[in-house]
C-alpha cells in the first residue's frame, strides 16, 4: 500500500523578473519607439530627469583593450574592427548639471514635411473655387468623400445618393452628372471608377490631333487587359490598325499615370535613423553608436538623496528602482548593440570593400555563438535596428542569408547569388537575353550550383522580367 510522504528536491528555474522583462523590452525596440518610450517615463518617474551634452563627444575604445568576451573556438579573425564607443553608460548616472529643456522634444520634429496635403483635402480646395450651386456642392463633397488616396471612387453612385439623404434627395443620374465634374479637377484621372476610366480621362486632356489618340482611347475602354499580356498581335488584330498607330497608342496609353491620387503629397516623410555608423579608418573598420539615438537620461542626485527610510517614502523609493533597472537595462542594450554590429562587420567586412556579390552566408547561430548570446536575443538587436555604411543604409537583417553549398565545400550568401544573376542580366546580349537555363549555367561553372527553378525565384523577386521579354523589349527599342 502506498503511503505519503515528503521529499526534498533542488533544482534551477529561469525566472522572468521584471527587470529582466524591461530589459528584454528594450532591447527590441528601434531608435524612435525608444526615444518615446523614454518621454514617457521622464514624465511619470521624478527621479529620471534628461541629460545635456555636455562632456564632448565621448571616448574612444579600441577593440583590443575592451573586455574579452567569451568567443566560439571557430570565430574567423578577418580584421580588427575598432570600436568608437561614446561611454554612454557613464555619463547617464551622473548627478545633474542643469535643468531640462524642451528644446530635444522640439528637435525631434524639425525634419516633419508640414506641407504635404492630402489628396481630399486638395479636390476639396479645388471645389470652393468652383462655382456650383449648395446642392451640387454638397453632392460634389460627398463624392470627394468616397475617393481613395489612389484616386478611385469607391462607393457606387447609388451609395452615394443613399449617404445623402434625407437632407438631399437626389438620384444615381444626377450624382453621375456632379461626378463629372470632379473628375476634371486635377490630378487628371480623378474619381475614375475602373483603370480603363482612369487612363481615358487623361487622354482626354490632350488634343484629338494628337497621333494615335483614337486608337488610344479604344485600347482604353475595351483591351487594357491584351496591353497587359503583351499581346500585340491580336491586339492589332481585334482594332483593324497598322503597327505604327499601335506603337503611338501605345505610347499615349503608357505615358498615363495608373495611380492619380499619389502623385498629391499626403503626410509627412519618414525617414531612417541609422543605429550603428561604419567607416573606414587607416586601422580598418570602425563601428561607433549614433550618439543622436542614445537616450540621455540619468538619475535625479537631488530627489534621490531626499529618500529616506520612512514609510512615506515607499512610492518614492519604488521609483528610484525602477530608474536604477532603466538605466541598466539601458547600458546592457547598449553594449549588446555594439557587440552584435561588431560582429557582422567582422564577418562581412568583404561585402564593405567589393559589393553585394561578396555577401558571405550568415545565419543568427553564427553572430550568437561569436558573442555567446542566444539566437532569440540576437533577433530582438537586429529587428528594426539599421547600420549606416559606405555601401548604404541597410537593415541589421540584411547580412542574414541563406546560403548554397558549391562544388568546393564553400557556401555562397543568397544575396551573393541576386547580386551575380543582376550583373548577368545587365550585361547580357539585348538581341539574345540569357534564359534562367543559361543563368544557372554559367553559376554552375563560378562554383555555385543552383536549379533553374532557383534562378526563376530570385529573378522574380528581383523584378527582372523573362528572357522573351527581355528580348521583346529590346526589339522594341531598337
Amino acid at each position: 500500500m502506498l503511503k505519503p510522504s515528503l521529499q526534498l528536491k533542488l533544482g534551477q528555474q529561469l525566472t522572468m523578473t521584471p527587470q529582466l522583462q524591461q530589459a528584454i523590452r528594450l532591447l527590441q525596440l528601434p531608435a524612435l519607439e525608444l526615444q518615446a518610450h523614454i518621454r514617457e517615463l521622464l514624465e511619470t518617474n521624478v527621479m529620471l530627469e534628461p541629460m545635456e551634452d555636455a562632456e564632448g563627444t565621448g571616448t574612444f575604445e579600441a577593440a583590443g583593450e575592451a573586455p574579452a568576451q567569451p568567443q566560439a573556438p571557430e570565430r574567423p579573425q578577418e580584421s580588427a574592427v575598432e570600436v568608437l564607443d561614446e561611454g554612454w553608460g557613464e555619463h547617464s548616472v551622473g548627478p545633474a548639471e542643469a535643468a531640462w529643456s524642451g528644446d530635444d522634444d522640439e528637435r525631434q520634429q524639425e525634419f516633419a514635411d508640414s506641407a504635404g496635403q492630402s489628396l481630399r483635402e486638395h479636390l476639396s480646395w479645388q471645389l470652393e473655387l468652383v462655382k456650383l450651386e449648395p446642392r451640387e456642392l454638397a453632392i460634389a463633397r460627398a463624392i470627394v468623400d468616397a475617393i481613395s488616396d489612389d484616386g478611385y471612387l469607391t462607393e457606387s453612385l447609388e451609395e452615394i445618393a443613399s449617404t445623402l439623404r434625407p437632407e438631399i434627395e437626389c438620384g444615381a443620374p444626377e450624382v453621375e452628372a456632379v461626378l463629372a465634374g470632379v473628375q476634371a479637377l486635377d490630378p487628371p484621372g480623378v474619381g475614375a471608377r475602373s483603370v480603363g476610366e482612369c487612363i481615358e480621362l487623361q487622354l482626354r486632356q490632350l488634343d484629338p490631333a494628337t497621333p494615335g489618340f483614337n486608337t488610344a482611347i479604344e485600347i482604353a475602354r475595351r483591351h487594357l487587359e491584351l496591353v497587359a499580356e503583351r499581346e500585340l498581335s491580336l491586339l492589332r488584330r481585334e482594332l483593324r490598325a497598322t503597327e505604327e498607330e499601335i506603337t503611338c497608342a501605345l505610347a499615349l496609353v503608357r505615358s498615363c499615370h495608373p495611380r492619380p491620387g499619389s502623385t498629391v503629397s499626403a503626410g509627412a516623410a519618414e525617414y531612417v535613423v541609422p543605429d550603428v555608423f561604419v567607416r573606414r579608418t587607416d586601422h580598418g573598420w570602425a563601428v561607433e553608436i549614433n550618439a543622436a539615438t542614445l537616450p540621455r537620461v540619468r538619475l535625479n542626485q537631488s530627489y534621490a538623496s531626499l529618500i529616506g527610510r520612512n514609510a512615506s517614502h515607499a512610492t518614492m523609493r519604488a521609483q528610484l528602482q525602477e530608474a536604477r533597472w532603466l538605466l541598466k537595462s539601458l547600458e546592457i542594450r547598449h553594449e549588446t548593440l555594439i557587440k552584435v554590429a561588431r560582429s557582422i562587420v567582422e564577418r562581412q567586412t568583404a561585402f564593405l570593400e567589393h559589393g553585394d556579390e561578396h555577401m558571405r552566408p550568415m545565419i543568427l547561430k553564427d553572430i550568437a555563438e561569436a558573442v555567446a548570446m542566444h539566437e532569440s536575443t540576437i533577433s530582438r538587436v537586429t529587428s528594426g535596428k539599421y547600420m549606416h555604411t559606405p555601401r548604404g543604409v541597410f537593415e541589421l537583417r540584411y547580412f542574414f542569408s541563406s546560403q548554397v553549398e558549391g562544388a568546393d565545400g564553400s557556401g555562397t550568401s543568397s544575396t551573393a547569388i541576386r547580386a551575380k544573376i543582376r550583373k548577368l542580366v545587365k550585361e547580357e546580349d539585348a538581341d539574345n537575353p540569357l534564359s534562367d537555363g543559361r543563368i544557372a549555367e554559367l553559376l554552375s561553372g563560378e562554383g555555385i550550383p543552383v536549379a533553374r527553378r532557383t534562378v526563376a525565384k530570385y529573378r522574380e523577386a528581383m523584378g527582372i522580367a523573362p528572357s522573351n521579354e527581355r528580348r521583346r523589349a529590346g526589339l522594341k527599342q531598337m
